[in-house]
């Protein structure tokens, strides 16, 4: 299925409680706190990166995803929105399928792992991402929407963060000249234990 997303990212402090403040606004809990891996593929050139598309398996919940995002041709690069043109299709076997992407001279190029729970209304959704970097929340949906159920939350617009996952690890990988090549728990907090 393909389809135009638009959504923001927001980084926040506490999860319970604004999990509380979703469940007051109607929200409703679709999926729980569920693990979720994500391997992006590109050429050894990064073509797809160069040209602003991603490529990703992604495997969630026991279930397998392929997804192509690209930059819809009437991007506004000073919209506060992040939009991609998305089209995603589950799979019945990850494993296999990055063997055909290998096979086709594709290459895992970054890996990065979250919890995520998912909420949603009839508009829209509201996800809660722990990453090894924080806590970040994604609203997906229209942009009036967005802008509602963000004032809704007492978030403010100058918090919209229109970056990938992997632009802000590499942006955190700078400022901390840290070593790791992926945001993944084990990467970033060796401690760490997947549960």
């Amino acid at each position: 299925m393909q389809t135009v997303e638009t959504e923001v990212k927001i980084r926040v402090a506490e999860k319970e409680s604004f999990e509380q403040s979703l469940a007051r606004l109607g929200f409703t809990r679709v999926t729980p706190r569920t693990f979720e891996r994500n391997t992006l593929y590109d050429t050894p050139e990064r073509t797809l990166r160069n040209s602003r598309q991603i490529l990703r398996i992604r495997e969630y919940g026991g279930k397998w995803f392929v997804t192509h995002k690209s930059i819809p041709e009437d991007d506004d690069p000073a919209e506060r929105y992040k939009r991609r043109v998305e089209t995603e299709t589950t799979v019945e076997d990850g494993v296999a399928l990055a063997k055909i992407f290998e096979v086709l001279g594709l290459r895992p190029v970054f890996i990065y792992e979250k919890w995520r729970t998912e909420w949603a209304d009839s508009q829209g959704h509201c996800v809660l991402d722990e990453t090894p970097l924080g806590l970040y929340v994604e609203i997906e949906g229209p942009p009036e929407w967005i802008d509602v159920v963000a004032k809704q939350l007492h978030l403010d617009e100058s918090q919209f963060i229109k970056l990938s996952y992997g632009r802000i690890f590499e942006s955190w990988r700078d400022e901390t000249k840290s070593k790791a090549e992926n945001l993944t728990f084990s990467e970033i907090d060796p401690k760490y234990r997947q549960s």
